[in-house]
């Protein structure tokens, strides 16, 4: 996990200029006091702890609050504001962009919102799909739907001509809902924009339903995400406490980061071995996983209960098993991952049957279920949240940052700053503790 330094530490962001038309949603309200407008003052402290001399080595660092300025930037009339969804796909993503457009026609007047159809794919010259033209009628009833109205895709991260596109078609405002190398194509966009001493302002939302953004207390869909594979994991422990010697596996996202997975072994009170990628692990040996899958079958049986045992792996976990020079990568240059659960089925079976213990051994991927399903009530209204903090920030010109829940507040974060590292379980944390008091497992399955 990445070790924060002092001088990491810049959370200034960056505007296009002074702001100097009034804001219209004064229009909308009796007065101003009903609008909460955040200025200069409102800042949100970076950390809240104090050790026990009260000190806080970071208690002179703030953040920005999101939410409407008083001016703004750009005049409402003059706004060509393009959206785009990248990378896999995650629970909220329609939410996402409902709330964008509606902020953008019904609080700010705004009537020239486009979609941009594929991800950073569809701002390329060659693109074969025209922008789409959006407008609250177009995205009323988008968030009962799974997936993207806007389609998605990765790669596509060409600065110049994604910039060249942005100028033909006058877009000042580019709203980028996307994950690590999403965001990562913003900073290079909006880099490639100050080069042409253009007046774009690019913000992000930050899209991960691995939830491993830094500086982002959660990003949205990730509680989807635990509520569908809390049913997948019901599911197998159905399966496995109806057979003598029941297993159940279950693989769920987490390619870096294994909060799908402990969240959903603490909430099911299911799960007897949670496997995450910040846990190093054998699967063989005296203290490896085999092992004490056996254990504990032998253990239950000795009781009179049904000998049964449910695995929740995340997909980035035991990858040491695998062949690294071999790893290919994908377009947006993520590694793909071999698949450890398959490869720990296939480790479990031979283990009993060298043994000549019969076992019942099912295994459940919900990975493509749970990212494709609509967001739930908590996470819509969370991403509801998110886009209006976006247009808000873009109207008042601010530029080359995402929005995200910190300390239960909405605020900006540069970009640069979100994807300097990733987010990860802590093992050594109390956190970690209550999954393995729940699970049973032991802290280390080492040799």
């Amino acid at each position: 996990m990445y070790r924060l330094r002092d001088k990491d530490l810049d959370f200034r962001i960056e505007s296009l200029g002074e702001c100097k038309q009034d804001n219209p949603l004064i229009d909308f309200y009796a007065s101003e006091s009903h609008i909460h407008f955040a200025d200069k003052t409102n800042k949100i402290r970076f950390s809240i702890y104090k050790n026990e001399e009260g000190c806080d080595k970071y208690e002179d660092i703030l953040l920005e609050k999101a939410g409407p300025r008083d001016k703004i930037y750009f005049i409402p009339r003059h706004v060509k504001a393009a959206i785009t969804t990248c990378g896999g796909l995650c629970p909220g993503f329609n939410d996402v962009i409902r709330a964008i457009v509606r902020t953008l026609w019904k609080i700010y007047g705004v009537r020239n919102i486009y979609g941009v159809k594929f991800g950073y794919q569809g701002l390329l010259p060659d693109s074969s799909s025209p922008f789409v033209e959006l407008n609250p009628d177009v995205v009323d009833d988008i968030n009962q739907f799974g997936g993207t109205i806007l389609g998605s895709s990765r790669g596509g991260i060409k600065p110049v001509e994604i910039v060249d596109t942005l100028e033909r078609m006058n877009i000042n405002m580019l709203f980028n809902i996307g994950g690590d190398g999403t965001q990562k194509g913003s900073i290079l966009i909006a880099e490639e924009i100050d080069r042409r001493n253009l007046k774009i302002a690019v913000v992000g939302i930050p899209k991960t339903v691995d939830n491993d953004f830094m500086f982002v207390q959660k990003s949205f869909g990730f509680e989807t995400a635990v509520e569908q594979a809390v049913a997948a994991v019901a599911g197998a422990h159905f399966e496995a406490n109806s057979a003598y010697n029941g297993i159940g596996l279950v693989k769920v996202m987490g390619r870096d980061s294994g909060f799908i997975a402990a969240y959903t072994a603490l909430s099911s009170n299911d799960v007897n071995f949670c496997l995450i990628p910040e846990l190093d692990f054998d699967i063989e040996g005296s203290n490896g996983l085999l092992a004490h899958l056996e254990k504990r079958l032998l253990a239950k049986e000795s009781l009179d209960e049904i000998p049964h045992a449910v695995i929740l792996i995340a997909e980035g976990a035991g990858q040491k098993y695998f062949d690294h020079d071999s790893r290919r990568k994908d377009d947006s240059g993520n590694l793909l991952y071999e698949d450890i659960g398959l490869y720990i089925k296939d480790k479990i079976k031979e283990y009993f049957k060298a043994k000549n213990i019969p076992i019942t051994l099912k295994y459940i991927d919900p990975s493509y279920i749970i990212r494709s399903s609509p967001a739930n009530a908590s996470d819509s209204l969370y991403c509801a949240r998110l886009g209006s903090n976006a247009v808000h920030a873009a109207m008042a010109g601010k530029t080359k940052l995402l929005i995200s829940l910190w300390s239960t507040k909405f605020v900006h974060i540069p970009i640069q700053m979100a994807v300097i590292d990733r987010n990860k379980v802590n093992i050594n944390g109390s956190f970690w503790r209550d999954v393995l008091a729940s699970t049973g497992q032991p802290f280390s399955m080492k040799n």
